[in-house]
């Protein structure tokens, strides 16, 4: 048997209660999350010391998510793994999350979303799950409704795993087709382990896409290029916010929670304060 996960079963079977779980647990599994959602972040090129409005595609369990919170922004995921989902909520995450398949499109308003990321979800749709799945319409599906909820000037940054040339041919047609410009961006060409594709999108017209990571180009160093930063380097930049488990951060996240319309303790001396250890 194939040991890709799509090929296995289709993704609100594949990723059961166990398999969510498993996912969210796995150290390895976080931290190359985390780091392929750091760097669709960068490529997504958005305005310094602004707010945005995020739409996380394929959001799973939020690990995503968290990285978007950090940087200060909004967002809303969408899964099509209601035990996914149930983890996310069960982790209290502060975007919100709802039930959808991406292949029947995107079900929000005109220019609701500053920007959109996917981590490893694009590739799913590549296969037809059931009779009246058809891979060429579902991206098409998918591209277009995206296109059309996302600002003008925007971008989308898919990261996925390409099962050969021609998935990558079909996910590139489809979404120009759909009025997007942009192209693979591609870390690592040359690693075996360290190489990750992103599919970068641009709303506003051409653009010259960034140079990837460990690549001749990228050596160079040029001006425009977009360098990734890792995780500790950029929290440390952070710009009056909190430190992750601080008590103003737990503060803050209380508040958003609240605001939010969830059901939040009240604040007191205790908050964020370290517990004793019981040994």
């Amino acid at each position: 048997m194939s040991t890709r996960p799509e090929h296995q079963a289709p993704p609100e079977i594949y990723y059961n209660s166990d398999e969510a779980k498993k996912y969210t647990s796995n150290s390895r599994m976080i931290e190359v999350q985390l780091q392929m959602s750091e760097r669709a972040m960068e490529l997504l090129a958005l305005p310094e010391d602004s707010q945005c409005i995020i739409l996380d595609l394929g959001c799973g369990s939020g690990l995503s998510g968290e990285t978007l919170s950090e940087s200060g922004h909004v967002w809303v995921g969408i899964d099509i793994s209601t035990a996914m989902l149930e983890v996310a909520k069960d982790r209290e995450i502060e975007g919100d999350v709802i039930l959808g398949d991406l292949g029947e499109g995107m079900p929000f308003r005109a220019g609701a979303f500053d920007g959109a990321i996917s981590i490893s979800a694009l590739q799913w749709l590549c296969n037809a799950d059931k009779k009246s799945h058809n891979p060429y319409k579902r991206l098409y599906k998918l591209f277009s409704t995206l296109y059309s909820c996302l600002s003008r000037g925007s971008r989308a940054v898919f990261q996925f795993y390409p099962e050969n040339s021609q998935q990558v041919e079909l996910v590139t047609q489809q979404a120009m087709r759909a009025g997007f410009s942009g192209g693979l961006v591609v870390d690592y060409p040359n690693s075996t382990k360290a190489k990750k594709m992103f599919l970068v999108l641009f709303t506003g017209g051409s653009q010259e896409l960034p140079k990837g990571l460990g690549t001749a180009e990228e050596e160079m160093d040029e001006p425009d290029h977009v360098k990734f930063t890792k995780r500790r380097e950029r929290m440390k930049n952070m710009r009056g916010k909190a430190p992750k488990k601080s008590k103003d951060w737990i503060l803050q996240k209380k508040e958003r929670r609240r605001q939010q319309g969830h059901d939040v303790r009240h604040d007191s001396k205790y908050t964020g304060r370290k517990r004793r250890s019981k040994i």
